[in-house]
């Protein structure tokens, strides 16, 4: 009995998703496709300190690409969560950010991106009626998402859920703009060993 090969492949839902082991390699061609050049890597507290996340802001650093982090986001964002983003993004000079991990990073990363140049607050956007069109396009930072997790499929949306602690409501941000730009679907390393954390493979 043979092992399967290794599956690879790049298809488009539109937005364009490259699959495969290894693939992590491409994070840095994906964000300067975008005209990125200082990306902000947004992830959940859990992620934060693991391998693969730290070894994808050392690669995308390596290609000349120096990339920031920021992860204190809750499991349901809250609108605070991306207040604090927009704050690092802008002292930290960053124009586009990598959603990385499963689907509260996603939407964190996502919002911060669309609001990163916005004059209105978040909830004018509201996916209600025609609110999408009040937003300046030109203010809207470009995203690479890397997700962690299957089920969400916020890679591919173009909404984001974020938590209105006045309201104590969730509010969905929609904007066709909110859909990533690039897509690199990870594929994990089963083998950990004692104590190792978990390590991208990569795709």
């Amino acid at each position: 009995m043979t092992d399967s090969p290794a599956l690879s492949g790049n298809w488009n839902y539109p937005t364009t998703i490259r699959f495969g082991v290894g693939r992590i390699k491409e994070l840095s061609k994906c964000c300067k496709n975008l005209g990125m050049s200082r990306p902000l890597l947004v992830t959940d507290p859990g992620l934060s300190d693991r391998d693969m996340v730290l070894d994808a802001i050392a690669s995308a650093t390596t290609d000349g690409l120096p990339t920031g982090l920021f992860s204190d986001i809750k499991p349901n964002p809250v609108g605070q969560n991306i207040s604090d983003g927009l704050r690092v993004f802008h002292e930290g000079g960053h124009d586009g950010v990598i959603a990385f991990g499963g689907g509260s990073a996603m939407d964190a990363g996502k919002t911060i991106a669309f609001m990163a140049g916005q004059k209105r607050p978040i909830w004018d956007f509201e996916d209600v009626g025609d609110n999408w069109k009040r937003a300046e396009l030109d203010a809207i930072a470009p995203i690479v998402a890397v997700p962690t997790t299957a089920g969400t499929g916020s890679e591919v949306g173009r909404a984001g859920v974020i938590v209105n602690e006045a309201t104590h409501t969730k509010v969905i941000v929609f904007h066709p703009r909110l859909l990533p730009g690039q897509v690199i679907q990870p594929v994990f390393n089963s083998q950990t060993g004692s104590g190792r954390k978990r390590r991208l493979q990569g795709c």
